[in-house]
């Protein structure tokens, strides 16, 4: 069992996990081992409850397909189980990150006197400019 928070936890033969040979350059040793690790986990077809299910298909995040599977492909180490574990890291994170509660953005007003002083700035900068344009002679 995967524990993803105190109520969640998801059995591992949810997890489909494919072992690939990772790209980029490192010579001789990553042309022949498969050291990436590659996480897909199908939301619809998840014991996930429905909430979270809601929430992750309406997340705009790259590693969500179109036909709501979650993808992750993690090559940072040359070792397959810490790649392993980092992408493991990756999903349990994705998967918290729905359950917290943006905050309210509080729309301020700018004070009068910040106001004034922008204007001030402005007009400043508007006659050092219009000094600079030559004088035409009739």
């Amino acid at each position: 069992m995967i524990k993803i928070s105190n109520r969640v936890q998801l059995p591992e033969q949810e997890l489909d996990w494919q072992f690939i040979r990772a790209s980029g350059a490192g010579g001789q040793h990553i042309n022949k081992v498969s050291t990436a690790a590659q996480l897909i986990f199908d939301i619809r077809a998840s014991s996930l409850p429905e909430v979270y299910q809601q929430k992750l298909l309406q997340l705009s995040d790259h590693r969500i397909s179109a036909s709501g599977k979650i993808i992750i492909k993690c090559q940072q180490s040359r070792s397959q189980d810490d790649n392993r574990q980092q992408a493991l890291a990756q999903f349990c994170e994705l998967i918290l990150s729905v359950t917290r509660v943006q905050k309210k953005r509080i729309a301020t007003k700018a004070t009068r006197s910040s106001q004034i002083k922008r204007v001030d700035s402005k007009k400043k900068r508007g006659a050092i400019k219009s000094m600079r344009q030559q004088k035409i002679a009739t």
